[in-house]
C-alpha cells in the first residue's frame, strides 16, 4: 500500500466502513500486526504513525489547530521485522475536537481502536497528570461500549479482567515531555514514571473516587503498559514546517526516543488475536472491522464473542471450499489418465485428501462441534464418488471400444463358422480375442467385468456354432458346452474378485481417511486449548503482579479483593477448560462412531 486509506469514515457523527479499504485488506492472506494510535487532536499522533511507517509522509500532518484526522486511516505495510507479516497502522481521528460537539462519537472511535488492536498507543502533551489521565475518559465507559461475551452481564464484566485478556498492549507516549524524570531526588524510567502516575490513594468519598476510578480502569483494562517521553522535536516557531523538515533537523533527543519507540512496536507488538488466541489474517481483520461499524450503526454495542462467532462461520466456510479446491486440484493429473486401477485411485485420493484436511485445518478456528469440517468431508466424499464414477465410465468405454475392435472381423465373417469343423475355428478366434484383450494394459477398474458381459453376449453365438458343427459327436459337443459354461463361471468369478477388490479398498480408504480426519481434529483441539490457556497464563501473570504492587504500596484491602478475584478467574478458566475437554471428547467419540460403522449407520464422515 503506497498510501494510507481511509477505513472507517466518520460522515456527520455516523460511522461506516469504506468499501475499498475492506477490499484490501481481503485480499491480505498474510498475519497482521495491527496498531493503533488514539488521543487527543493535534497532539502530533500523526506523525509517530508516519514513523512507525518508516515514511517521511504518509499521514496527515496539520499546523493549524483544526483536526486533520478524519475517522479511522489505515496504512498496510510490510512489517521491518516479522518476515512474511503485515504492520497494519491505524491513524485514529482526534478526540475531543470541538467542531464534533459529540463525545459519544469520540467513545466510539476509541473502542474501536481498542477492539481493532494488537498494541494501542495513546498520544498526549505535556505530562502525566491528573488532568491528563481524566481526558482518558473514555477508558471509563469500555464496560457500556463494548462486551466481552453475549451472555455476560456487566457486572461480571466490570472487574475488567475478561477485558484485559482480549484488549491489546498499551503504550503511552508523552510529546514536549519538559520535566526531569525524578522522584525524590532519585532518577526514574519513563515506565515508572507512568506507574507513579497511576498509584492509587488511599482513602474514601467522592474525591478520592473520581481521582482513583480512572486510574483503576487503566490498570484493570491494560495490565501490559509502557511508556516513552519525547521532548519537544523542534523550536515552537519550526513546529508549523515539522512534516517538511529534515530527520537531522530535529532535536537528537527526539530522535533517539523516536528510534526507541519504533524498534519498541517492531519487537514487542504480537500478532493480532481474538478469543481464543487464533491470530489474524488481514482477511479476517476486514470481517471483524465490518461486523463491529454495523454493530455500531445499528445502536448496538460491539461483543467480542459475536464478532469471532461470526467471523468464523465465514472463515470457517472459505476453509472448506479451500479444502475442497485443494482436493479438486490434487485429483486434477490422475484424472487426466482416467482409467486407470482402483490403487492408482486410490493413493491420488489419500495424498489429495490428505493435503485438503491440512489445509482446511490451517485456515479453520472455532470449529466446536466439527460442522465445517463435516461439510468438508462430505463435499470431498461427493466429489469423490463423481471421479470414481467418471473413471468408472472412462474404463468401461475403452474396455468396450477394444473389444468391439478385437471381435469386429470376427463378427463380419460369422458364416465361416457355420462349416463343419466351425467350431473350433471359432474358438481359435475367440480364445485370441480374449487373450489380445488381456493383453491390453490400463484397462481400468471395469475390465474383468466388461469381459464378462461380452462373453455372456457371445455365449448365444457360441452356443448355436457349437450345436451346427456336424464334425463333432453328442458327446464332443457336450463337453465343449461345459468347457464354455466353465470359461464363463471363471470370468464371472473375476469380475466379482474385481468389483471385491474394489470395494475392500474403497473401505480401506474410508477408514484411512477418517483416522486422518480425527487425528488432525484431535491436534487442532488441543492447539487452540493451548492458545487459550497462553492468553490466559499472560493475564493471570499481569493481574498477579497488579496485586503485588497494590500490595507493596500499601492497598492491602484492594489487593485481597484482588487475590479473590484472582482464585475465582482460575476457577472459572478452570471449569470453561474442563467443560471444553468434554465437549471436544464427546465430539471425537461422535467421529468415530462413522468408523465403527461402515455400513452408513452413522453417516458423520
Amino acid at each position: 500500500m503506497d498510501s494510507p486509506m481511509c477505513l472507517v469514515k466518520n460522515a456527520d457523527g455516523e460511522l461506516c466502513v469504506e468499501p475499498e479499504a475492506i477490499d484490501y485488506l481481503m485480499g491480505l492472506k498474510q498475519k497482521v500486526v495491527v496498531v493503533s494510535v488514539v488521543g487527543l487532536y493535534r497532539t502530533g499522533k500523526s506523525y509517530l504513525m508516519n514513523k512507525l511507517a518508516q515514511k517521511r509522509s504518509g499521514f496527515a500532518l496539520g499546523a493549524t489547530i483544526q483536526s486533520k484526522t478524519k475517522g479511522i486511516w489505515m496504512w498496510c505495510v510490510p512489517h521491518p521485522e516479522k518476515t512474511d507479516h503485515t504492520l497494519v497502522l491505524l491513524d485514529t481521528e482526534g478526540l475531543g475536537d470541538v467542531e464534533k460537539g459529540d463525545s459519544k462519537n469520540d467513545a466510539w472511535i476509541f473502542s474501536l481502536a481498542i477492539l481493532l488492536s494488537s498494541t494501542l498507543v495513546y498520544n498526549s502533551r505535556g505530562t502525566i497528570d491528573n488532568d491528563a489521565v481524566e481526558k482518558l475518559q473514555y477508558v471509563n465507559e469500555l464496560t457500556e461500549m463494548i462486551k466481552v461475551k453475549s451472555s455476560t452481564d456487566n457486572e461480571e464484566e466490570g472487574e475488567g479482567t475478561q477485558f484485559a485478556q482480549f484488549f491489546p498492549n498499551f503504550v503511552w507516549t508523552v510529546r514536549d515531555f519538559t520535566l526531569k524524570l525524578e522522584i525524590d531526588g532519585r532518577v526514574i524510567t519513563p515506565d515508572q514514571y507512568l506507574e507513579n502516575s497511576l498509584q492509587l490513594k488511599k482513602g474514601y468519598g467522592k474525591k478520592m473516587n473520581d481521582y482513583n476510578v480512572p486510574r483503576e480502569c487503566i490498570r484493570n483494562f491494560f495490565p501490559s503498559r509502557k511508556c516513552f517521553v519525547f521532548p519537544s522535536p523542534t523550536t515552537p516557531d519550526n513546529m508549523h514546517r515539522l512534516d517538511s523538515m529534515d530527520e537531522a533537523e530535529l532535536s537528537e533527543r527526539f530522535r533517539e526516543v523516536a528510534d526507541t519507540f519504533c524498534r519498541f512496536i517492531f519487537q514487542e507488538s504480537r500478532m493480532k488475536t481474538v478469543i481464543g488466541g487464533h491470530t489474524l489474517t488481514g482477511e479476517m481483520l476486514g470481517h471483524l472491522v465490518t461486523t463491529y461499524v454495523e454493530t455500531i450503526a445499528k445502536g448496538n454495542v460491539p461483543c467480542l464473542e459475536n464478532a469471532v462467532l461470526a467471523m468464523a462461520k465465514i472463515e470457517n466456510q472459505a476453509a472448506v471450499d479451500e479444502g475442497l479446491a485443494v482436493y479438486q486440484n490434487g485429483m486434477e493429473d490422475v484424472k487426466a489418465l482416467f482409467p486407470v486401477d482402483i490403487n492408482q485411485l486410490s493413493e491420488n485420493h489419500l495424498r489429495s485428501e490428505t493435503q485438503a484436511t491440512q489445509a482446511f485445518m490451517k485456515r479453520s478456528f472455532k470449529d466446536d462441534n466439527g460442522e465445517f469440517l463435516k461439510a468438508l468431508v462430505e463435499a470431498i466424499s461427493n466429489h469423490t464418488a463423481d471421479l470414481f464414477k467418471q473413471n468408472k465410465d472412462a474404463s468401461e468405454k475403452k474396455c468396450k471400444a477394444l473389444l468391439e475392435n478385437l471381435s469386429a472381423q470376427m463378427d463380419q465373417g460369422i458364416k465361416e463358422y457355420t462349416i463343419p469343423g466351425g467350431y473350433g475355428l471359432y474358438c481359435n478366434h475367440h480364445d485370441n480375442i480374449v487373450a489380445q484383450y488381456r493383453a491390453e494394459p490400463n484397462k481400468g477398474v471395469r475390465a474383468e467385468e466388461v469381459l464378462e458381459q461380452f462373453l455372456k453376449d457371445k455365449s448365444a453365438e457360441s452356443n448355436s456354432i457349437l450345436q451346427a458343427d456336424k464334425q463333432l459327436t453328442k458327446k464332443e459337443k457336450k463337453f465343449q458346452a461345459e468347457k464354455k459354461k466353465t470359461a464363463e463361471l471363471e470370468q464371472e468369478k473375476a469380475a466379482l474378485n474385481e468389483q471385491k477388490a474394489e470395494m475392500e479398498r474403497t473401505i480401506e480408504n474410508i477408514g484411512r481417511g477418517q483416522e486422518k480426519y480425527l487425528k488432525e481434529m484431535k491436534e487442532k483441539m488441543e492447539e487452540e486449548r493451548n492458545q487459550q490457556q497462553q492468553e490466559f497464563n499472560r493475564t493471570l501473570d499481569r493481574r498477579m503482579q497488579e496485586q503485588k504492587d497494590l500490595l507493596e504500596k500499601g492497598h492491602k484491602e484492594k489487593a485481597e479483593l484482588m487475590r479473590q478475584e484472582i482464585e475465582e478467574i482460575k476457577k472459572k478458566n478452570q471449569l470453561e477448560r474442563d467443560a471444553n475437554t468434554r465437549n471436544q471428547e464427546a465430539l471425537l467419540d461422535e467421529l468415530k462412531c462413522s468408523k465403527a460403522k461402515p455400513d452408513n449407520s452413522c453417516t458423520l464422515l
